[in-house]
């Protein structure tokens, strides 16, 4: 960053969408609504309804006037240029911000329209190097017109054409309604569930209704058992984060594509309410990662995501996923797409001949597993025996249940593990619950870290650790065996492990 002289009129500096004013107002308008609303009926008990929007309303229409003027001088305070050699933006009142990306240094421009947005035909268009340095290598144009975002995105990731022979530029996957299917086997299902849960019994307490709405439900199930009870509360939880998982879905990913622009980079367009659009220049494109969580893995499914230098996600979008390629598919759709992204006749995630290890990991992992697993029956078997003997058929129970549990995650978790080598890229295997695939580029590999614990040292095994400035920035090769690990490692990445090793 480099601070420029303060921009003169008519010296090709724009200013951001007069429009924005309308969209805090509304923006404004439903956040009043949302606390207005609760007040008001709280306060209607005890001074009757008028005197209540008496003093609600006021309140409101002050909050939305002070969101809008506040609004009205950022506008007025902002404007942003794109020259030849860098593009700037200048912003601020009393704080005055002038920041100043290099052209050359720009890896990334990201177009993000929520529903007000997207009917004023505006969008945010966020300007990246893919440094890690927080705002300092990001400028946020919020908002400009549709128009303006898809030039400015055109004319700063303009390269010069990089198609290769059988990998040419356009569409490399396209939305298939049936993928839907997959949204309720993630893990977000029985959360939406839960928090359902929570959000009737929050609005009823807002209302003043919440014993009421337990009265109900107790009268609902006056004859019934609490076993019968709590699976029908739970199947209910289940059923509405069911639906949930699939609004949730539609949202994230109708009109979902990913292609590939001349220039090489990588573009990802979706969303149903809140379109974005998120680039990914293949430059900075180091591998992918095949992520199968449990439920989508038994139905023959993953997701691709990218791994790739720069994609750290800002604070107001924590919940965008920046780096997912693809969403859960059939695994042979994954397989095709992560071959078409890496321009590989087939996907080293796919071809790799993954080393197995060796059965002292399967041991580790039954150890830990039947330690997870006995020890709330433990906990429980000491206070039947301490408090009450009720506790000792739960403890026995809980055994009965969790054990054989523990024990198939463990073997699954064993069969999981693998590493191997594919051409230029290393493949490391690991996890049951999340299970994850990664073909990293060994040229991408700037260091390795090796680990062995006390009772890894006593079973020959040892835990590698593949370190890049990409993605998650480490990638383990967990419990291998030692001789087999260390020659993986040296093969991989030549030169650079051998000066440490014994011959």
């Amino acid at each position: 960053m480099s601070t420029v002289a303060v921009p003169a009129p008519g010296e090709g500096w724009r200013k951001l969408d007069k429009r924005t004013l309308l969209v805090t107002a509304a923006v404004m308008s439903g956040v009043a609504g949302g606390a207005g609303v609760p007040a008001a009926i709280g306060l209607a008990g005890g001074m009757g309804p008028g005197r209540a929007l008496a003093w609600v309303l006021p309140a409101a229409l002050l909050l939305i006037a002070a969101g809008t003027g506040g609004d009205y001088v950022r506008w007025r305070r902002t404007r942003y240029r794109i020259g030849t050699d860098r593009a700037e933006l200048h912003t601020g009142l009393l704080l005055v911000k002038r920041r100043s990306l290099g052209r050359e240094r720009i890896r990334s421009v990201d177009l993000t329209a929520n529903l007000l947005l997207r009917i004023l035909g505006l969008v945010k268009v966020r300007i990246g190097t893919g440094e890690h340095t927080g705002g300092e290598s990001t400028l946020e144009l919020d908002p400009v017109t549709r128009a303006e975002g898809e030039r400015l995105r055109t004319e700063l990731l303009d390269r010069a054409p990089s198609a290769t022979a059988g990998h040419p530029d356009g569409m490399l996957a396209v939305l298939d309604p049936r993928w839907i299917g997959y949204a309720p086997l993630s893990f977000v299902a029985p959360l939406l569930g839960g928090a359902a849960a929570g959000g009737v019994m929050q609005v009823g307490e807002w209302f003043g209704v919440q014993h009421e709405v337990l009265a109900w439900i107790a009268d609902r199930f006056r004859d019934t058992s609490i076993v019968v009870t709590v699976v029908v509360l739970v199947a209910a939880a289940l059923l509405a984060g069911v639906v949930g998982s699939l609004g949730l879905w539609v949202e994230m990913w109708w009109n979902y594509r990913l292609e590939r622009e001349p220039g090489g980079t990588l573009r990802v367009r979706r969303g149903l309410f809140t379109s974005r659009s998120v680039s990914i220049e293949e430059r900075r494109l180091r591998g992918v990662e095949l992520v199968e969580p449990i439920g989508v893995r038994l139905v023959g499914a993953a997701r691709v995501d990218a791994v790739a230098t720069g994609l750290t996600q800002d604070d107001d979008d924590k919940h965008t996923d920046l780096k997912t390629l693809l969403p859960a598919a059939p695994r042979a759709v994954a397989d095709e797409v992560a071959a078409h992204v890496l321009r590989e006749t087939s996907s080293p995630t796919s071809t790799a001949g993954l080393t197995p290890h060796p059965l002292a990991a399967r041991g580790r992992r039954l150890r830990w597993a039947l330690g997870a697993a006995l020890l709330p029956v433990l906990v429980l078997a000491i206070l039947g025996l301490l408090v009450s003997q009720v506790l000792l058929p739960i403890a026995a129970a809980c055994a009965v249940v969790l054990v054989p549990i523990a024990v198939a995650l463990a073997l699954d978790a064993y069969r999981s593990l693998g590493h191997g080598l594919s051409g230029g890229y290393l493949v490391a295997r690991s996890g049951t619950v999340r299970r994850s695939t990664v073909a990293l580029q060994r040229g991408g590999v700037v260091g390795w870290t090796v680990k062995q614990s006390y009772f890894q040292r006593r079973a020959g095994l040892v835990t590698l650790t593949a370190t890049t400035a990409a993605g998650d920035g480490a990638y383990h090769v967990r419990d291998a065996a030692v001789g087999e690990g260390l020659g993986f490692a040296a093969e991989a990445v030549p030169g650079l492990l051998e000066p440490f090793l014994e011959k």
